[in-house]
């Protein structure tokens, strides 16, 4: 964090008034957020008690000013995902040990009731230390269980994180992001901030995703990251409508899950250049992904410069600066990852994933099936919202997820041939059998999905054996 702090203030003092952020209340020059984030850092030192710091902020220049600022000051940084559960932030405000929250006014009283102080920043005189440098972040996953682990970051994992990126993805002062992810996610905190503020470039904050179209055209922006339901929202849209996107448009980041082929091919047809990326929270959540002029479809790319990547019985083993410290409360990682995925590297050294470990179907014929290889095909179905193939017999079951407004009339008899045609290709052993639909309001009734919107599949399978 050190060298980006370092970044920001040699910017606001070189071209001070170079366009930093873009948001609804205007542009904030590379000058006036180092002033912002300078006076925060000193109300920061004085108000707030020892120990980690909750954030709590929307999507606007306030998000980028506090967390910059709380690094500044050398604090643990612990953003609270607004997407998680009051019972999941509970947990997480207990587990990391934090005695203040940072909240904007109109988020005090969630942050109030996990929390009992709730501060919002009061400027403060400009100070004139240098950035403390040895700020952390600690990321709560939600992972596929409803308890969320601290995954802790130090600066020395983040700065290798941005370094490698920077080279990787040829970022440069004239670039402008478009940040739609919240910055809960640690993805649009590396790559979505610090990576642009460290070369110079501007933020165009996307207050939501269903603002993402018109706020690209608005912004022109360079460069983005997506996930694959953005993705395919911004690909229909721009179908829809008849459009491309905007010419300005170099890389467009593509990742938290696999990307459909087909959504991708669709995406490249209307101007949005996707490149497919892999990565976790625990390594600083980038490590593989495909380079501008060196996209190969069916890959994540290679890894990232200083990052290791090998395959030890199948599973993708993650070595270099960038793995986590180690969980909060846990052992130390040692710089070694084992990740849990499955993949393999094609001839040019690039990185396949085959899917998790854990979640491997294995018949009661004895064939194996990676569930993503067949919920990648019924997903090129743009009515279909979520997709999870599910084990347990001689053929697996696909349980789907329509998109809004979409197969709402759809009968069983009907869903069946949706996913035989979509499947057509796969070999008969991992054709789904007897595919059901569930609604949203069944996933969250029955906690079959995550906070951050991932199917859980043991928890799914477990409901199918209950439920007729």
């Amino acid at each position: 964090m050190r060298e980006v702090l370092g970044a920001l203030a040699a910017h606001a003092d070189r071209r001070p008034e170079r366009p930093a952020v873009l948001d609804g209340s205007g542009c904030l020059s590379y000058g006036e957020l180092a002033r912002a984030v300078r006076s925060t850092a000193a109300w920061a030192a004085i108000a707030l008690p020892a120990g980690a710091v909750g954030l709590l902020a929307p999507k606007d220049r306030r998000a980028v000013i506090w967390h910059l600022a709380l690094a500044w000051a050398g604090r643990t940084i612990v953003p609270l995902p607004e997407f998680f559960s009051s019972a999941q932030l509970a947990h997480l405000i207990a587990d990391a040990g934090i005695k203040a929250v940072v909240a904007v006014p109109e988020m005090a009283e969630i942050a109030r009731s996990i929390c009992p102080a709730v501060l919002t920043p009061d400027l403060a005189p400009h100070p004139s230390a240098e950035p403390a440098g040895d700020a952390r972040c600690i990321i709560y996953t939600s992972g596929t269980t409803g308890r969320p682990k601290g995954v802790v970051l130090g600066a020395s994992q983040l700065g290798a994180s941005v370094r490698a990126l920077v080279e990787t993805v040829g970022a440069t002062a004239d670039d402008r992001m478009l940040s739609v992810l919240p910055f809960a996610l640690l993805l649009e905190q590396v790559a979505g901030m610090l990576v642009p503020l460290s070369v110079g470039a501007s933020i165009a904050l996307c207050p939501s995703p269903q603002a993402l179209p018109i706020a690209a055209e608005t912004h022109a922006p360079t460069a983005t990251i997506l996930v694959p339901e953005m993705l395919a929202g911004w690909v229909g849209w721009l179908e829809q409508q008849g459009k491309h996107a905007p010419a300005t448009l170099r890389f467009v980041a593509a990742g938290g899950a696999p990307v459909p082929p087909r959504l991708a091919e669709r995406a490249w047809a209307v101007g949005l250049p996707v490149h497919e990326g892999y990565g976790l929270s625990e390594c600083c959540s980038v490590v593989a992904v495909n380079r501008p002029g060196e996209r190969v479809a069916g890959t994540v790319g290679r890894p990232l410069p200083g990052v290791s990547v090998a395959i030890d019985d199948g599973e993708i083993v993650v070595g270099g600066p960038t793995v986590m410290e180690g969980y909060l409360g846990g052992k130390p990682t040692g710089g070694v990852w084992r990740t849990g995925d499955a993949g393999r590297f094609d001839a040019e050294g690039r990185l396949i994933i085959e899917g998790r470990i854990d979640d491997l179907i294995v018949t009661t014929t004895g064939r194996n099936i990676h569930p993503e290889w067949i919920e990648s095909m019924i997903l090129e179905d743009r009515r279909v919202g979520l997709c999870a193939v599910i084990g347990g017999g001689s053929h697996p079951r696909a349980v789907l997820v329509p998109a809004r407004g979409q197969l709402g009339d759809a009968g069983p008899a009907e869903i069946d041939a949706l996913v035989a045609r979509l499947c057509a290709e796969a070999p008969d052993y991992a054709r789904p059998r007897a595919s059901l639909m569930l609604s949203e309001a069944v996933l969250h009734q029955q906690e079959l999905i995550t906070a951050n919107g991932r199917l859980r599949r043991p928890a799914i399978a477990a409901y199918l054996k209950e439920t007729p």
